[in-house]
């Protein structure tokens, strides 16, 4: 109900914005963010920051990274949310520029994820908080840069 009324006091109608917009994404531009964000994350974790992250975890380096289903699917769920969430948003704000876009992720990233990856981080189950959060963070902003410019330019 709270949010509704925000929403209609930010509007100016009855209606909410937010849940409005669902209709006007362009759910392959979703999906295109989607990959392009998967396709980061593991060049990311995959690449750059492969043999730094264990140790921000405390972890041997050269012990094998624990494996699951949820270590696997997880993190592909989750960016699924960030995307369509990120896609809301910018149908929601009328996002139709690519400079705007590119504001809009550097405020997401930065102010939501980045800030949400050292909150994760920093209680007693990582030994290097600030060392993980700035392992971490870069690849949020990034893709959330990158995501927002790919949904405005498919928009």
């Amino acid at each position: 109900m709270l949010l509704h009324v925000v929403i209609a006091g930010i509007t100016g109608s009855g209606e909410s914005a937010v849940f409005n917009v669902l209709g006007d994404i362009n759910w392959l531009a979703v999906l295109v963010a989607a990959v392009v964000a998967v396709v980061l994350a593991g060049l990311w974790f995959g690449l750059v920051i492969a043999k730094a992250y264990p140790l921000a975890l405390g972890r041997d380096a050269s012990a094998p990274a624990p494996t699951g289903p949820v270590r696997s699917i997880g993190p592909l769920v989750c960016t699924l949310v960030v995307v369509l969430t990120t896609a809301v948003l910018v149908e929601a704000l009328d996002i139709s520029s690519i400079g705007d876009a590119v504001v809009f992720g550097l405020v997401v990233g930065i102010g939501f994820l980045t800030a949400m990856t050292f909150q994760i981080a920093i209680n007693p189950n990582f030994p290097r908080p600030l060392f993980y959060g700035l392992l971490n963070a870069p690849y949020f902003v990034i893709s959330t840069v990158v995501g927002s410019v790919v949904l405005v330019a498919m928009r």
